[in-house]
C-alpha cells in the first residue's frame, strides 16, 4: 500500500516520542533523519545496479530490522551505517549519530527496547511503493520534521530551519524560472540543514528526464553536523551532486576562483544568524583579501550587513540574491547608516518585504527579506516595499504563512503592483530626502493600518445614519446598487439616512437579494467553468501523474478564473483549494497514483491489537473486522445508491430516540415523589440513576402477592413495556444500520473504475471544493451584514430618545420612593429639573 503523506508524517513523529527523556530535540534530530535516510534509500536503491547510491550487503535497512532485541543493537546499528557510508564517500555525514550512547540512548534493557521499536517504527514504511520522483515525498517528509525539531529545540537551536514558506517566497522573487538553465548557479554562505537552497532550487525547470532541478547547487555550512544533515537533505532531494562545504563563510569562504578571489554564483540565498557578534571572528574586515566591506564595516557586535555584503560579493554582476535579517538593518544608524546609503546609491536593493513577527524557530521578532539585484542597478530608482506583516495564521506558539499570503506576496512583488496599506514603490529622492535620510523602515512609506473608525457626533444627537459610512461600502454596493436602497432611505436630514430594515433582517435581506442571487449564480457558473476544464485531467491520474503539477494548474486556473469577480478575495478561494489539498485531495493523488483508482478504493481490514490476541473462527473473525476506506468514505456509497435504505434508518432512528425520551421521562417521573421522597422506581436503579429490565422484573416478582402493591405493580409493568419498545427499537436501528454497512461494504467490491472516479471526483472532490467557496460567500454576506448591523445599532437611540427614557425612569423612581414613606433625594430633582430644561418644559 503506498504511503499517505499524513501517515508518514504521524509514523515519523511516533519515533521521535521513543527518543525523548534522554536528549532534546536538537541531538534526536540526528538520529531519526539518520533512520529515515538508510530506510529510505534501503527501498529505493537496493538491488539496482545503476542506483545513485549503492546498498552494500550488511549496509541495508533490512540488516537493522534483524537486529530487533539483540543485546548489542546499539553497536551493530553504528557497523551497518558505517557500511553504507564507506561504500558511498558519506563517512562524516549519515554517521554523526552514536547508536550505541548510553548516555542519551539508556543502557542495557533500555537501549535495546527503544531502538528495537525505533527500527519497528521505519520498518512499516514501504517507501518502495510510492513514486516520489517531482513529488519530493520524502524531502517534504524530511522538511516535516526538521520544522518539529526546531519547534521543539527551543529558542537557541531554530537556526538549522529556515521555515519552508519563506524558503519558497525567496525562491520565487530572485528570478528562478523557466529560463533558468543547468549551468546557472546559486549558492547560500549559511545554508543550514539546505532547506532554502532546495527551495530555490525547485524553481528551476526539471533537467531532461529525471527529477533533478536544473540548476548547479553551492552552499557552505559552518556546524558540522547541520552540514551533515544538509548533505542527506539533498541526496533524499535528488541533488546529490551539489557542492557543501563545511566552514566559516566569512572568515574562510571556501567558494574561490583560481586567482584567489571569490567565486561568483547568478543566484544567492541566504538566511544568516541574527545580529551575530563574534562574525569577524579570524578576519581583518579593514584588510580583508577579498573586499568585501568596501561600502563600509558592520559594527564590531553585529554582523547583519557583514552577510549581506558577503552575498553581495558572491553576485555575479547580473546575479540575483535574496537575504533573511532583522528589521534592524533598515533604520540602525552610525556604520549601518552609512553601509545602507551606499547600497541604495549604488541601486543594488530591488526591494523589501516585510514579513510577520514569529515566523522562525530561533527568534520571535520579525524579519525582513532583502531583494538584491545588481544587473539592473544602474538603471534603479526606487525601491519596492512589501508589508506583508498582517498576513499569516496562528499555528501553535509560532505564526505560519498560508498558501495565499505566499502567493500574494511573489505576485505583488515580481508585478510590482502598488496596492493600498500592502505595497508601494518607493522613489529614491523619497528615500534620500531630508526627512528619510536613506532610512528604509516600512511603515515610513506604507501604512498597513486600518482606517479608523469615527462615530459621528451629530449622528449621535439627532439621529441617522451618516452617509459617509455608507459611501465607505461603495465596494459592495457598486455590485449591488439596489440593494443600499432596500436598506436605507434618506431621512430629510442632508447627509444622514435612516435603515430600512430590522437588524435582526439585514443578514436575510442581503442573502435574498436579487443582486446577491445573481452574484452567487455567477461565483458558481466560474466555478463549475473551472470544474469543467479540469475533470478529464482529474479523471486521468495514473501513475505517470506528479500531484504538485497538477494542484498548480488546477490553483492557478483557479485563482486567475476569480481574479474578474468583484468583492470576493481571489486569494482566499484558492487557500480553500489549498487547504482542502493539504487535508485530504493530496493523499487520495498519492493513493490513486501509486495504486490505481480500484485498489486505492478497496477497503482495508484494521485489525486492531485487542484483536490479534483473541483466539476465534475465521467467520467470527469476519464478523469482527472493521475497514477503513481511505478514498471514497461510504456516505458516498450511501449517498448514491442506499439513500432510500438510509432515510429509513434515520425514521428507525428518531422512532428509538422518541421510545428512549419516553423511558426516561418515566423514570425521572418516578424516582422521586411529589413530597420529594424516594419514588417507587428509587430502590432498583443501577446507581447511576439508570433502570434495567432484571431489576423491575425482580421487584414485580417481590410485590407480586402485595395486596398493597398494586399501584408499584402499574409503575413497573409500565415501566417494563417502556424498556421493552426502547430495546426492541434500539435492536430494530442496529440491524438495519448492519444491513446497509454489509450492503455498502458488497457495493465497494463491484465498483467499476467509472464509477469510483465519478465518486471521488464529483462526489468528492467537486462537492468538498464548491461548499468550502459557497463558505467564502456565505462569509461575504457575514462581513457586509455586520458592518450595516453596526451602524444601524450605533446610531439607532438619538440622545433625545435617550433623554425620554432617563425622564420615564426618573419619574417612576421618585413615585417608588415616595410610596415608600422615604424623602425624594435633591439629586432626583435636579436630575429631573436638568431633563425637563433640556426638553423645553
Amino acid at each position: 500500500m503506498a504511503l499517505k503523506k499524513s501517515q508518514l508524517y504521524s509514523s515519523l513523529w511516533r519515533s521521535c516520542d521513543e527518543l525523548r527523556g534522554g536528549m532534546d530535540a536538537s541531538q534526536y534530530k540526528d538520529y531519526v533523519l539518520t533512520l529515515l535516510f538508510m530506510k529510505y534509500v534501503s527501498d529505493k536503491y537496493a538491488d539496482d545496479p545503476h542506483a545513485l547510491i549503492e546498498v552494500p550487503d550488511g549496509g541495508s535497512y533490512a540488516d537493522m530490522v534483524q537486529l530487533r532485541g539483540d543485546k548489542e543493537i546499539g553497536d551493530k546499528i553504528n557497523k551497518i551505517i558505517g557500511r553504507l557510508a564507506e561504500v558511498n564517500d558519506l563517512k562524516g555525514v549519515i554517521d554523526q549519530a552514536d547508536f550505541n550512547d548510553d548516555s542519551k540512548l539508556g543502557a542495557g534493557k533500555e537501549m535495546q527496547d527503544r531502538l528495537s521499536k525505533l527500527i519497528a517504527i521505519f520498518d512499516g514504511l514501504d517507501f518502495r511503493a510510492n513514486r516520489t520522483e517531482g513529488d519530493d515525498l520524502l524531502g517534504d517528509a524530511y522538511e516535516y520534521l526538521m520544522r518539529h525539531f526546531a519547534t521543539e529545540s527551543g529558542k537557541a537551536k531554530g537556526q538549522f530551519y529556515t521555515p519552508a514558506e519563506v524558503s519558497r517566497i525567496m525562491a520565487k522573487v530572485v528570478g528562478i524560472g523557466a529560463d533558468t538553465r543547468p549551468e546557472h548557479t546559486i549558492y547560500d554562505p549559511t545554508c543550514g540543514s539546505g532547506s532554502l537552497l532546495l527551495k530555490a532550487a525547485d524553481e528551476a525547470p526539471a533537467s531532461g528526464s529525471g527529477s533533478r532541478r536544473g540548476i548547479t547547487v553551492y552552499g557552505q555550512e559552518m556546524d558540522n553536523a547541520t552540514w551533515a544533515l544538509a548533505r542527506m537533505n539533498m541526496i533524499l532531494h535528488d541533488q546529490s551532486t551539489a557542492e557543501l562545504w563545511r566552514g566559516n563563510t566569512l572568515a574562510d569562504p571556501y567558494f574561490k576562483n583560481r586567482d584567489g578571489s571569490l567565486k561568483t554564483f547568478d543566484f544567492a540565498v541566504a538566511n544568516p544568524p541574527f545580529s551575530a557578534k563574534a562574525w569577524s571572528n579570524g578576519l581583518d574586515p579593514a584588510h580583508d583579501r577579498y573586499r568585501r566591506f568596501a561600502y563600509g564595516i558592520p559594527p564590531a557586535k553585529n554582523g547583519d550587513y557583514a552577510f549581506l555584503l558577503h552575498l553581495i560579493s558572491s553576485l555575479k554582476s547580473t546575479g540575483k540574491g535574496a537575504i533573511i535579517l532583522p528589521h534592524g538593518v533598515l533604520f540602525r544608524g552610525n556604520r549601518e547608516a552609512d553601509i545602507r546609503r551606499n547600497l541604495i546609491r549604488r541601486g543594488f536593493i530591488k526591494g523589501i518585504i516585510g514579513l510577520p513577527a514569529n515566523l522562525f524557530y530561533g527568534t520571535g521578532i520579525p524579519a525582513c527579506i532583502l531583494v538584491i539585484d545588481k544587473e539592473n542597478a544602474a538603471a534603479r530608482h526606487g525601491i519596492f516595499m512589501v508589508d506583508a506583516s498582517r498576513g499569516f495564521l496562528k499555528d501553535g506558539n509560532k505564526n505560519r504563512l498560508r498558501a495565499q499570503d505566499i502567493h500574494r506576496i511573489v505576485d505583488v512583488f515580481n508585478r510590482q503592483l502598488e496596492v493600498p496599506r500592502y505595497s508601494r514603490m518607493v522613489p529614491a529622492a523619497e528615500l534620500a530626502g531630508p526627512a528619510n535620510d536613506y532610512n528604509l523602515n516600512i511603515p515610513r512609506y506604507v501604512d498597513a493600518g486600518e482606517p479608523e473608525d469615527l462615530h459621528d457626533l451629530d449622528a449621535h444627537l439627532r439621529g441617522g445614519i451618516p452617509d459617509r459610512d455608507l459611501d465607505a461600502l461603495d465596494a459592495y454596493w457598486s455590485v449591488f446598487p439596489a440593494l443600499r436602497q432596500a436598506l436605507f432611505q434618506a431621512n430629510g436630514r442632508p447627509g444622514y439616512s435612516d435603515p430600512r430594515v430590522a437588524p435582526h433582517r439585514i443578514k436575510d435581506t442581503i442573502a435574498g437579494s436579487a443582486e446577491f442571487t445573481s452574484y452567487r449564480q455567477r461565483a458558481a457558473a466560474i466555478f463549475d467553468a473551472w470544474y469543467a476544464k479540469h475533470r478529464r485531467l482529474l479523471r486521468g491520474i495514473d501513475a505517470e501523474t506528479l500531484p504538485r503539477t497538477i494542484i498548480h494548474t488546477l490553483s492557478e486556473d483557479l485563482l486567475a478564473r476569480f481574479a474578474d469577480l468583484p468583492l470576493l478575495d481571489r486569494y482566499d478561494i484558492y487557500q480553500r483549494l489549498m487547504d482542502y489539498w493539504d487535508t485530504v485531495m493530496q493523499d487520495d493523488f498519492y493513493l490513486i497514483a501509486a495504486e490505481g483508482w480500484v485498489e486505492a478504493a478497496r477497503p482495508r481490514a484494521i485489525v486492531d491489537d485487542r484483536e490479534r490476541r483473541i483466539k476465534e473462527t475465521a467467520d467470527l473473525a469476519i464478523k469482527r473486522r472493521k475497514y477503513q476506506m481511505d478514498l471514497i468514505p461510504p456516505v458516498l456509497i450511501v449517498a448514491r445508491w442506499f439513500a432510500s435504505e438510509q432515510a429509513g434508518i434515520e425514521k428507525l432512528r428518531a422512532i428509538h430516540e422518541s421510545a428512549t425520551r419516553k423511558l426516561d421521562d418515566f423514570v425521572e417521573e418516578h424516582l422521586a415523589s411529589a413530597g420529594g421522597e424516594d419514588g417507587v422506581l428509587m430502590g432498583i436503579t443501577n446507581g447511576r440513576g439508570r433502570i434495567t429490565k432484571a431489576a423491575a422484573t425482580g421487584r414485580l416478582q417481590t410485590i407480586r402477592d402485595d395486596p398493597e402493591g398494586d399501584e408499584e405493580q402499574d409503575i413497573l409493568k409500565r415501566c417494563l413495556e417502556l424498556i421493552d419498545a426502547e430495546s426492541r427499537t434500539g435492536k430494530a436501528v442496529r440491524e438495519a444500520q448492519a444491513a446497509l454497512d454489509r450492503a455498502v461494504l458488497d457495493r465497494y467490491a463491484t465498483l467499476a473504475v467509472t464509477e469510483i472516479k465519478a465518486l471521488v471526483i464529483d462526489d468528492k472532490w467537486r462537492t468538498s471544493i464548491e461548499a468550502a467557496i459557497a463558505d467564502e460567500l456565505q462569509r461575504l454576506t457575514q462581513l457586509l451584514a455586520g458592518r450595516v448591523r453596526q451602524l444601524t445599532q450605533r446610531y439607532a437611540r438619538p440622545l433625545s430618545e435617550i433623554e425620554i427614557e432617563v425622564e420615564e425612569i426618573t419619574t417612576k423612581a421618585a413615585a417608588h420612593i415616595t410610596r415608600m414613606g422615604l424623602s425624594y433625594p435633591r439629586a432626583f430633582d435636579s436630575r429631573f429639573e436638568a431633563v425637563s430644561a433640556a426638553r423645553g418644559v
